[in-house]
């Protein structure tokens, strides 16, 4: 048997030795790191976690998920063992408080910063809407869809619950921004089927002094005023009334901004037809536009083309954007221009402030000037507090 009555001396170890030992290999915990744990204890509105301190620490429910959470057991189950990041230094307890949250809020941004890069076309349901734009989750953080970049006839009210094809248009995790375009992602849908060069068939939807917006196929082209005719027009709406049904062809596909440029001038077959004989530009375009298409190859392959018009108008194609870059900027399918304020309920508060000076994310609209986001709108915060 043991002799349960050693002393020190014959132990060689004492009890001073033994704390000695502990602070030895005690693990030093600091805030931002990220540690395992085991759920030692659920609480009524948090956790006791078992991460090898001293003293259990602790995870609020508000910090359980980048989600909102009504009880500890939809996200932790006792005995589970998984990552925690350490929000706070010790208490007067000596307790330190954790947090998944943030971990889930670090992974999503890095998450949709790859998203960005790859030029991903996302899909996310709307599940509020205010009077600058939507609201949409994008890997559990809000997004904000502006008004001028939702493409749909529906109210913004009605599309609550509506999953839409999103591109993005600013990832910002310092200022805790995500904006996104309903506008650009149906673009590019389209536009993966247009060419330049093709004639298509649209319908007026709107008259600006700068030139005429065209639906063809549910995206809007700008028919720009200097592309309607070789002969001078003083308006557009000399020649065009909404709802009229056109032939146009398309003379530019800008991916990047989502913007699709139109003519009808490259199809006359003598200048001014358009004023003077609009059934003969719309009965000739696609001789008009194969002549056209021969002209820009002749240019790509360096030779000398022969002009569109047999009359030899001489000048460079001119894109909507080129000949009047400050107007043909400003072009959408809706033409609002909106503010937003951002109405957070009571368990959604900002981390971040919105910091006003924005020089990206530019919201085209059917204005004569060209709008940023942040000149109209006041983007959401990404990350929301539950």
């Amino acid at each position: 048997m043991v002799n349960q009555n050693l002393t020190a001396t014959e132990i060689g170890f004492t009890h001073e030795d033994f704390a000695a030992l502990l602070d030895k290999y005690d693990y030093h915990f600091s805030p931002g790191d990220v540690v395992p744990g085991t759920v030692f204890s659920i609480e009524p509105r948090g956790a006791l976690i078992d991460i090898g301190a001293k003293t259990a620490a602790y995870i609020p429910i508000q910090e359980m998920s980048i989600n909102r959470v009504d009880a500890p057991e939809e996200v932790l189950q006792s005995n589970e063992t998984r990552e925690f990041f350490i929000l706070t230094d010790e208490n007067e307890d000596g307790q330190l408080t954790l947090s998944i949250r943030r971990i889930e809020y670090m992974r999503a941004w890095e998450r949709v910063r790859q998203l960005q890069a790859e030029d991903a076309t996302v899909r996310s349901g709307v599940f509020a809407t205010n009077r600058g734009g939507a609201l949409v989750r994008i890997e559990g953080l809000r997004g904000f869809i502006p008004g001028s970049h939702i493409s749909t006839r529906k109210p913004k009210e009605e599309l609550v619950g509506e999953e839409l094809p999103l591109k993005f248009l600013e990832v910002d995790e310092e200022r805790n921004r995500l904006v996104l375009s309903h506008r650009r992602a149906l673009v590019e849908r389209k536009m993966n089927r247009l060419e330049v060069g093709e004639v298509v068939i649209g319908t007026v939807r709107g008259i600006k002094p700068y030139g005429a917006f065209i639906d063809i196929g549910g995206v809007s082209g700008l028919l720009h005023i200097s592309e309607i005719s070789h002969e001078h027009i003083d308006t557009p709406h000399s020649v065009f009334n909404v709802n009229d049904e056109v032939k146009v062809m398309i003379i530019d596909l800008d991916a990047e901004r989502g913007r699709i440029s139109l003519s009808t001038k490259q199809l006359e077959p003598e200048p001014g037809d358009m004023i003077k004989n609009r059934d003969l530009v719309y009965d000739k375009a696609e001789e008009m536009a194969a002549k056209y298409r021969e002209q820009m190859l002749a240019k790509q392959q360096g030779l000398t083309a022969t002009p569109a018009s047999e009359e030899g108008v001489e000048e460079e194609i001119p894109s909507a954007m080129e000949t009047d870059e400050e107007t043909a900027a400003a072009v959408t399918e809706t033409g609002e221009e909106t503010s937003a304020t951002v109405e957070q309920s009571e368990e959604e508060t900002s981390v971040t402030a919105v910091s006003e000076e924005e020089t990206s994310a530019v919201a085209e609209t059917e204005d004569e000037t060209p709008v940023t986001v942040a000149e109209t709108e006041e983007v959401p915060v990404a990350i929301e507090e539950s």
